[in-house]
């Protein structure tokens, strides 16, 4: 089985399921010839053509219009966001289109498509190309928000995204589209929507992170482990929506210790909701406060690279976290 990166599952999902449903097209800026601004489409307009890989206008409204239309006549559009940051003037065709139409009709329509998008601080992008925005759509219920942390789960989540009846908001941490790395089968599979996973076992805290936050935390895990005899369990959350909640409970059950790890302004973030649920549903195993490792409350990652690693969570600082926490 060969070694990709996390970009690489991305395509090999997208090319796996063109080819396997003709109904499955792209749409986005500039995906057809150049392949997309982070080359995710690369080679995908040669296969399919240009009626299945589609260089839309630059609107993002109007990307995911074209997309919640196809949808509604039976196609599986993927509509790629060229960052996260573009994603709000469609914010009205997600939240009170796409995310409704199953429930408004009563059941009788579906919008099965993927709305993709590369989220996340670590580029020197600035304002306007480093936001985490996966908690103003995690909020809005008939939507599925999913985050890779790995090349396979890119590829097997995007497969299941990509087959699911309903609207998903796939989030991909482009700092790690070529910096993780790890074996993928060139064969078929899916990775189930709404499972977290244990990517560590460990019995004297629980780390909770998803997207790059989770590559993160694994090596701090790794760190403590190595420097202070801390063992770390650490849960991918991997589907912010729905969320796991049994296996983010049960591990916490397991530790009675809580650090949840994300990159978003740490004011009313995701990680507030794990903190929330532990509190109200577990909170007789509690041994210490839940604690959260986030970015401060500023409007936008800094451009300057020291400003940028003063916002963005790291290592060293997750294993300080860990350290403070582990105290107790």
């Amino acid at each position: 089985m060969p070694e990709m990166t996390l970009i690489e599952g991305v395509r090999q999902a997208m090319d796996e399921e063109m080819a396997r449903d003709e109904r499955v097209f792209i749409t986005g800026e500039d995906v057809g010839q150049r392949g997309g601004v982070f080359r995710a489409t690369l080679g995908l307009f040669e296969k399919y053509g240009p009626d299945r890989v589609i260089d839309s206008p630059l609107a993002e409204l109007s990307i995911v219009a074209v997309g919640v239309g196809a949808a509604l006549g039976g196609m599986r559009p993927i509509c790629e966001i060229q960052f996260a940051d573009y994603i709000f003037p469609a914010f009205n065709q997600i939240v009170n289109e796409a995310a409704l139409v199953h429930y408004r009709s009563g059941g009788e329509w579906a919008a099965p498509l993927v709305i993709r998008a590369p989220y996340g601080g670590g580029i020197g992008g600035g304002l306007y190309h480093s936001q985490s925005v996966e908690a103003y759509f995690a909020h809005a219920p008939g939507l599925k928000v999913v985050i890779p942390s790995s090349a396979y789960d890119a590829k097997g989540l995007l497969k299941a995204a990509i087959r699911d009846p309903n609207p998903v908001l796939f989030f991909e941490p482009k700092k790690g589209y070529r910096l993780i790395k790890d074996v993928v089968p060139n064969d078929d599979y899916i990775v189930p929507l709404g499972e977290a996973k244990v990517t560590r076992e460990g019995g004297d805290l629980t780390v909770y992170a998803y997207g790059m936050m989770h590559y993160y935390v694994l090596q701090a895990a790794e760190m403590v482990a190595r420097q202070d005899g801390i063992e770390t369990e650490v849960v991918d959350l991997r589907t912010l929506a729905p969320l796991d909640t049994a296996t983010v409970i049960e591990s916490f059950k397991k530790t009675g210790k809580a650090l949840i790890v994300y990159e978003d302004n740490r004011f009313l973030g995701y990680g507030a909701e794990i903190a929330a649920l532990l509190a109200d549903e577990a909170f007789e195993y509690m041994d210490a406060p839940i604690r959260r490792l986030a970015a401060p409350d500023v409007p936008g990652v800094p451009f300057a690279h020291t400003m940028q690693d003063f916002f963005m969570p790291n290592p060293d600082k997750i294993a300080a976290a860990i350290r403070e926490l582990a105290e107790y």
